[in-house]
């Protein structure tokens, strides 16, 4: 009999579901809730699309990059261009994307009602950082589609290219995203994030070798440009876009994989702490 009351009297316990399965489930509310937003997909999503086609049209009357003396090789400015934007796409998707989104999300209160449910800052840090890598890796796939399809550049066929693809896009992407997080804590309120957040981005392209050839750059703007790791997100796409003579163009005479790989390594640590240090559920002025 005490057992049977005993059993009335404690109701089961319901199993409180783990970090790992949270944040899974939160990639995908993430990702639907990016692609119902014009803003993002147009800006984040569809951006380095739509530049890799106006630089390709604006250009390509002056002829082929790296022709030799005599007029002849060299490939097309669509060809030269589509690494940067690869690069840029990451950084965008990332970087600008998580900043005014977890922003907007401080000053909207949201971030404030997700701290009363069991959804710790990890869980939350996976949904994020997954939603980037699902759209990223979305939004690469199109713009190699369109380059191949539209523009006829001709993609490498080497499987050692897209091993390295593979390793610069996921570091980059990833370092991307807890830079993000990282920066969402510097605007004081939604409305002011994108002021904050797109010059950074927009200055960053202009002196890694996204809209501009990075040869061509001052030698203090490719000094700055270096700290920063789109220069060497940038640095590696080249390396598995362009023929082997580009490495010339490069500061050091040669792609430099192994220090690409150090200091996005370096960044993915920057990010990751300064991320969880300063990310709060709701503003410490609020």
């Amino acid at each position: 009999m005490s057992t049977a009351l005993d059993t009335h009297a404690r109701p089961a316990l319901t199993p409180r579901p783990g970090v790992l399965r949270l944040g899974i489930d939160r990639i995908g509310y993430e990702v639907r809730s990016y692609f119902r937003t014009p803003d993002a997909v147009f800006f984040t999503f569809l951006f380095p699309v739509i530049m890799l086609g106006i630089f390709t049209a604006a250009f390509s009357a002056a002829g082929n990059i790296g022709t030799a003396p005599d007029g002849s090789g060299g490939i097309s400015v669509g060809a030269y261009y589509l690494p940067g934007m690869i690069a840029a796409g990451m950084l965008l998707s990332g970087v600008q994307n998580l900043a005014v989104d977890i922003a907007g999300e401080k000053s909207d209160g949201t971030l404030k009602r997700l701290g009363g449910t069991p959804l710790s800052p990890t869980a939350y840090f996976i949904g994020k950082i997954g939603q980037v890598l699902v759209t990223g890796t979305l939004q690469a796939a199109l713009l190699l589609a369109v380059a191949a399809l539209v523009f006829g550049i001709e993609l490498p066929t080497e499987p050692s290219a897209w091993g390295t693809f593979a390793w610069v896009f996921l570091l980059g992407i990833i370092t991307s995203a807890l830079l993000g997080i990282a920066l969402s804590a510097v605007p004081r309120s939604g409305k002011s994030a994108t002021a904050v957040v797109i010059p950074i981005v927009l200055i960053l392209q202009f002196i890694s070798g996204v809209y501009l050839q990075f040869d061509q750059l001052p030698g203090w703007m490719q000094t700055i440009a270096s700290l920063f790791p789109l220069k060497w997100m940038a640095q590696g796409m080249r390396s598995v876009f362009l023929p082997e003579t580009f490495a010339a163009l490069e500061p050091s005479g040669a792609w430099d994989l192994g220090l690409v790989a150090l200091v996005l390594l370096l960044w993915l640590v920057v990010g990751l702490v300064l991320s969880r240090l300063t990310f709060r559920w709701i503003r410490r002025d609020a």
